[in-house]
């Protein structure tokens, strides 16, 4: 257990000791100072104090923070693409059909598996040993995968995406040909009311989506399109490209089904290409590719010379 000690100075003053925590203590999330009090690991000149507890200058702080329990997931030697990985991150290029954490269905060869046994420096995230996942792509989605190794870098990372700091740049083959050259969806997308597995847009309850997409190729029976996310909805890129008729190829949840006349694609051909974003310690700016993969070069290949 490693134990803190802080004298809080003037500027703590009047603040309650969860917000001050907050801006003192970098790698510690609200949440996680919360459950500390609740526990009893913070106390203030030796007294056990509540969340909005205030702080007057000259109070002691002192911090005790446990070792960060084993997370109950088995670690599997799962092979992994590994793009770039530090004491902070790792940045992962996710093949097709692998899952981002274990769940009803899936309970094993997820990346969280993965990711347990091939990084052997976690430091925890909210007191548990495991990769702190910023971001989800879906199981048939390819592409890069940000996750944090430390609190402080998960805290980072996730204030960037909330605040819409990190830039991401997807690829993908949608069902027709798009007839503007640009375009940019801006349509809440929310819970579909009678298919729970769904996404829906423009729901009287949904969240504000912003998609904007721009065109690289047009083939006989799809379109070849690079997508910016400004907002990251869940299935937001498949569900903003159904509402204006182009799903995306082979995602058959949103109408991607090919006819039987068309060569099939065996997932959604859709691929995370590019992460920008700001080191969550060295504050570098940082920007990462993954090329197109195999499937859906393929796909377009195959359909090159009927363009």
């Amino acid at each position: 257990m490693q134990t803190i000690k802080y004298k809080v100075n003037v500027s703590g003053a009047k603040k309650r000791i969860d917000q001050h925590l907050a801006e003192i203590q970098s790698e510690l999330s609200r949440s996680r100072i919360k459950k500390l009090i609740d526990d009893q690991l913070i106390t203030v000149n030796g007294i056990s104090i509540k969340c909005n507890s205030k702080l007057q200058a000259g109070d002691v702080i002192l911090l005790r923070l446990p070792d960060p329990t084993p997370l109950q997931i088995p670690a599997e030697s799962v092979a992994l693409n590994i793009v770039f990985e530090d004491d902070a991150m790792v940045l992962v290029d996710k093949a097709p059909g692998m899952v981002i954490h274990p769940a009803p269905g899936h309970p094993s060869g997820t990346l969280v598996n993965a990711l347990l046994a091939h990084c052997r420096d976690l430091s925890g995230i909210g007191g548990v040993e495991r990769p702190g996942i910023v971001h989800r792509l879906d199981k048939d989605t390819s592409g890069l995968v940000l996750v944090a190794k430390t609190d402080a870098a998960h805290k980072s990372l996730c204030k960037q995406f909330k605040n819409r700091e990190i830039k991401k740049v997807y690829l993908a083959l949608v069902k027709g040909r798009i007839k503007n050259a640009t375009g940019s969806i801006q349509s809440s997308i929310g819970r579909h009311k009678q298919h729970r597995k769904k996404m829906a847009t423009g729901l009287r309850d949904g969240r504000e989506a912003h998609t904007d997409y721009e065109v690289i190729q047009r083939y006989g029976h799809f379109t070849f399109v690079r997508l910016i996310p400004k907002t990251g909805r869940t299935h937001q890129i498949r569900v903003h490209m159904a509402s204006l008729s182009h799903p995306v190829l082979g995602d058959s949840l949103y109408g991607g089904k090919l006819d039987a006349k068309f060569k099939k694609i065996s997932r959604q051909a859709l691929h995370a290409h590019r992460l920008e974003f700001s080191h969550p310690e060295t504050k570098k700016w940082m920007q990462f590719d993954s090329p197109l993969p195999k499937d859906i070069e393929d796909y377009i290949l195959a359909h090159t010379d009927k363009n």
